[in-house]
């Protein structure tokens, strides 16, 4: 009975594979009659162990085959070239290809380039601020509240103080724009060396021009109330005070400039009016003593000012040119009386007017047509040499002072009768001397001159 259940089930097997193997294609009804009995399987046992490895490998097969034939079309595609063995190297993708391994899709990245690890996103994707989580394991409440960041700048030390405020200086002197110098100490962390920046200003200045002096006086009201204190400005005096035996070395008229720097700085309110009552009977040094002397008297003289604007002068750009030209007239005139060269080029350096020479060069030649004598001729000539070999006078200056005076003779001939006979000495000195070039002294305007020969010759004018 069991043998004939084993039978009769195994049949009933084939008969399925049978049909699934018809249905396929593998085999057909007339294979299962010419299969031999091998062992102790029966023929019916035998088909259909067989009939489960057929049909098991045109499983394998159709899968596969499927897959190579949507590579090669791919490759092709791309390539134009056909792939024979869809079991060769050529007609596997590469490990690292980005494209679809499953022959789908234009071989784009996925997601637009916004997928995967280690990309930027997507083009044109904007990032926004992520809120703190409070859920997050690592969430701090206490730190998230007005959290400021700020950046933090190391405090100058005195070695490197000097070095960094020095071209900040320099280059004030040169602009002098008050809001950059501010901008830039803003910068800067001072610390409790900021008072010493208003000390090496004045002592830069100090070794300057009058001009220099000037601004380093709008500079310190500017960054009065601002970047320096009152207090800052107190104790910078004070050891500029302290100091003063040393700034003589190298200006003898520092204590009366730190007067006037002190008269100015209190006139402008960047230091306070009690400034000069805390020193009254305690000052043993006569530096110090005169400094603080020559500023109570400005200070009493300009009660009735508010501002010691003129205590420095005005720089040379600043003035009219009607008080240049007075100026420079009572420099010749002191230097005609004196004869000293180093006054006169002292003075003209102090004007700091270094575009305006021109016009001391025409005053110097009127004045030698205007004078009598022979002696404002010759100390004229060694003037203007002295400021030519010095440099104070330049080639374009000399030129334009000599040809306003070759313009403007007709009209000084006038008054000056023999002034084309002294302007062509002048000139031919001048060019003996180096002062003028040759072109120059050619283009000087001279005059036809007419003489009589004497009476025998019947009154004939010669030419």
């Amino acid at each position: 009975l069991w043998r004939v259940f084993c039978v009769a089930v195994s049949g009933t097997y084939a008969d399925l594979n049978t049909r699934k193997g018809e249905e396929d294609g593998s085999y057909g009804s007339e294979d299962l009659n010419e299969l031999e009995v091998n062992g102790n399987w029966t023929p019916q046992e035998k088909a259909l162990h067989e009939a489960r490895l057929k049909a098991k490998a045109k499983r394998r097969l159709r899968k596969s085959s499927s897959r190579d034939s949507n590579r090669e079309s791919f490759s092709d595609s791309v390539s134009g070239e056909l792939s024979t063995d869809p079991h060769s190297p050529k007609g596997k993708n590469a490990v690292n290809d980005r494209k679809s391994r499953t022959g789908k899709g234009r071989g784009l990245p996925k997601k637009g380039g916004a997928g995967g690890k280690g990309v930027w996103g997507a083009a044109g994707m904007v990032y926004e601020v992520e809120e703190p989580d409070a859920k997050d394991p690592n969430y701090d409440e206490s730190s998230q509240v007005n959290t400021v960041y700020a950046t933090v700048v190391p405090e100058l030390d005195e070695r490197e103080l000097e070095k960094t405020i020095n071209p900040i200086v320099q280059e004030y002197f040169e602009h002098g724009d008050t809001k950059e110098v501010e901008m830039l100490l803003k910068e800067l962390n001072l610390g409790h060396h900021k008072y010493e920046f208003s000390s090496l200003a004045v002592s830069l200045s100090l070794e300057g021009k009058a001009s220099h002096r000037e601004l380093t006086s709008r500079l310190l009201s500017d960054l009065s109330g601002k970047v320096l204190s009152e207090k800052d400005m107190s104790r910078a005096f004070d050891k500029m005070l302290k100091e003063l035996p040393d700034l003589i070395l190298d200006t003898p008229e520092a204590p009366q400039m730190l007067g006037q720097f002190i008269a100015r700085a209190i006139a402008d309110h960047a230091l306070p009016m009690s400034f000069l009552d805390c020193y009254k009977g305690k000052v043993d040094c006569d530096h110090a003593r005169a400094a603080l002397d020559r500023a109570s008297v400005l200070l009493s003289m300009k009660r009735k000012i508010m501002r010691l604007d003129n205590v420095w002068g005005v720089g040379g750009g600043q003035r009219p040119v009607k008080h240049l030209i007075k100026e420079m007239n009572l420099l010749l005139k002191e230097y005609l009386v004196s004869g000293e060269l180093s006054e006169a080029e002292h003075c003209l350096r102090d004007l700091e007017v270094p575009h305006f020479h021109h016009e001391l060069v025409y005053e110097a030649v009127v004045m030698v047509l205007e004078s009598t004598g022979d002696i404002a001729l010759q100390m004229m000539v060694k003037l203007l040499k002295a400021f030519w070999q010095t440099g104070l006078i330049t080639l374009d200056q000399m030129n334009r002072g000599f040809q306003r005076v070759y313009d403007e003779l007709p009209e000084i001939n006038l008054d000056v009768p023999h002034a084309h006979s002294i302007m062509e000495t002048f000139v031919d000195l001048c060019y003996q001397e180096s002062v003028i070039t040759k072109q120059l002294r050619d283009s000087c305007p001279t005059r036809g001159r007419k003489r009589f020969v004497s009476e025998g010759d019947g009154g004939i004018v010669k030419s």
